[in-house]
C-alpha cells in the first residue's frame, strides 16, 4: 500500500471530520470544496479504508474514521509542539550547547563569559567538559561538545582552531610571600623557593618542557599535579609556589593568592576556540563562540597594556610591593 499523501490531506480530512460538513470545512481551510474532496479521496485511496460515510446532507465518521481522527489530531499537535520548539531553539530562548575546556581555562576565565551567557539566555543549559587538551580534542572531534577552548587542535584536520590570545605563564605565589613584592622574577629565582608544577601529561607541562630545554637553571619540582587548578589550590593552601598560565590565576585582587609575570624567557601559550570543519553551530554555540570571542580580546588588551609596563627583577623589584594581580 503506498502512503501517497501529505499533511494538507490530513489537515482538510481533521477539518471535516470537526465541522461534519465539506462546505464549512472548504471554507476553513479555504479551499474549494472539489480540491477538499479530492483530498480527502486521495487519503482514502492511501490508506484503503473509507473514512467517512456520506450522502447529500449528512458526513459521518466512519469506525475506522473516529479512530484515525484521533490519531490524526495527536499527529498533528505532536508537530505543531516539534516545530514550536525548533522555532524557539533557533530564537535562542531554550536548548542546550557542551563546551569541552582545559581546566587551567574553567576556574577565573570561563565563569565571566558564562554569567554574561545566562544573563543573555536563561534557558538555555551549558554543560561543560573540563579535562586535558587531548580529551578537548576528542570531544570535539567525535561530537560530544560543539565547542573547545584548547591550547592545541591547529594540526587536526578534522577540526577548526580559531587563536584567541597568547598569553604569559606567571608565578603563583601567596600574597605575603617574598615573590609577592617582585614586578617580575626568573625562572632561575624559582628554584630558591618549593617549586609546583604540572606533570607530563599535562598540555601546558609541554609547553614549558619546549620554551625551557635549553636551560640549566630551571626549578626542580617538589610537588606535581594533573591539573593546573590543583597547583593554584596548592599554593593557595601554602605548599610552595607554581608557574601556571595568567587565564588560570584571578583577574582582580585576591585575599589569598598573587602573580608575577616570569621572564628570562617568558614562556607563553595561544589559547584558541576548536570546532568541527565545515560543521555548522547550533544557534546556542554561535552566541557562545562570540562571547568567548570577545571576552577573550578585552583579556588580551589587558595584557598587551600591561606588558608596555617595564619589568624589574632581582633585588631592586622588592622594594615596591605588588598591589593587584590584575591581568598578567
Amino acid at each position: 500500500m503506498s502512503m501517497n499523501f501529505d499533511l494538507g490531506d490530513l489537515r482538510a480530512f481533521i477539518a471535516v471530520a470537526e465541522l461534519a460538513s465539506f462546505r464549512a470545512a472548504a471554507e476553513t481551510i479555504h479551499l474549494s470544496q472539489p480540491a477538499l474532496s479530492r483530498r480527502i479521496e486521495k487519503l482514502e485511496d492511501a490508506l484503503g479504508v473509507r473514512l467517512f460515510d456520506r450522502d447529500t446532507r449528512n458526513v459521518e465518521l466512519t469506525a475506522v474514521g473516529r479512530d484515525f481522527a484521533r490519531k490524526a489530531r495527536t499527529l498533528l499537535d505532536d508537530l505543531e509542539d516539534i516545530l514550536l520548539g525548533v522555532r524557539d531553539v533557533a530564537a535562542n530562548r531554550w536548548g542546550q550547547v557542551t563546551l569541552a575546556c582545559i581546566p587551567s581555562t574553567a576556574h577565573y576565565f570561563l565563569p565571566s563569559v558564562l554569567r554574561q551567557y545566562h544573563r543573555r539566555f536563561p534557558r538555555i543549559r551549558v554543560r561543560v567538559i573540563d579535562e586535558s587538551a587531548n580529551e578537548v580534542l576528542s570531544a570535539v572531534a567525535h561530537g560530544e561538545a560543539e565547542l573547545g577552548l584548547n591550547i592545541t587542535g591547529s594540526d587536526e584536520p578534522t577540526l577548526e582552531f580559531e587563536p584567541l590570545l597568547t598569553e604569559a605563564f606567571v608565578v603563583a605565589c601567596p600574597r605575603d610571600h617574598p615573590l609577592a613584592r617582585h614586578d617580575a622574577v626568573t625562572w632561575a629565582e624559582l628554584g630558591r623557593y618549593d617549586f609546583m608544577t604540572v606533570d607530563k601529561a599535562s598540555g601546558n607541562r609541554l609547553v614549558m618542557d619546549l620554551a625551557l630545554a635549553s636551560k640549566r637553571d630551571r626549578p626542580q619540582a617538589c610537588f606535581e599535579t594533573r591539573h593546573v587548578s590543583t597547583l593554584v589550590a596548592f599554593v593557595e593552601a601554602g605548599l610552595g609556589v607554581a608557574a601556571v598560565p595568567g587565564l588560570s590565576m584571578p583577574r582582580t585582587r585576591h585575599a589569598a593568592l598573587a602573580s608575577v609575570p616570569i621572564v628570562e624567557p617568558e614562556v607563553t601559550r595561544t589559547v584558541g576556540l576548536i570546532k568541527r570543519r565545515g560543521r555548522s553551530l547550533s544557534p546556542a554555540a554561535e552566541h557562545l563562540y562570540a562571547m568567548l570571542r570577545a571576552v577573550a580580546g578585552d583579556v588580551a588588551r589587558s595584557e598587551m597594556r600591561s606588558r608596555r609596563v617595564p619589568a624589574k627583577t632581582g633585588k631592586a623589584s622588592r622594594t615596591r610591593a605588588r598591589q593587584t594581580t590584575d591581568a598578567p
